[in-house]
């Protein structure tokens, strides 16, 4: 099967993504903003939520279409999971597993 994408010859299946999305990988304006990062703090967490709804509520009139895509990915974005509950300390039994 022959992976042509607008006259162009993809080698790769990220190289027929950049052809048939028209965006190059390398440069991801939105993906990190909608989908997140790995490794942010919840402080980055809501401040990039923050900053995407406000992108997604100008995408809404622009282009309603990339802004069907971009919600769902504010919705399955992981949330941070290393948040430590107040009050609460960690529990050592001073016995190696």
């Amino acid at each position: 099967m022959k992976s042509i994408v607008a006259g162009q010859w993809a080698v790769s299946a990220l190289e027929f993504a950049e052809l048939a999305f028209g965006v190059d990988a390398d440069v991801d304006p939105f993906g990190s903003l909608f989908g997140g990062v790995a490794g942010e703090s919840p402080a980055e967490w809501a401040a990039r939520m923050d900053v995407a709804r406000e992108v997604l509520a100008e995408l809404l009139v622009d282009d309603p279409e990339s802004a069907e895509v971009a919600a769902e990915l504010l919705r399955t974005a992981p949330v941070p999971l290393h948040r430590r509950m107040a009050g609460r300390r960690p529990v050592w039994s001073g016995v190696a597993a």
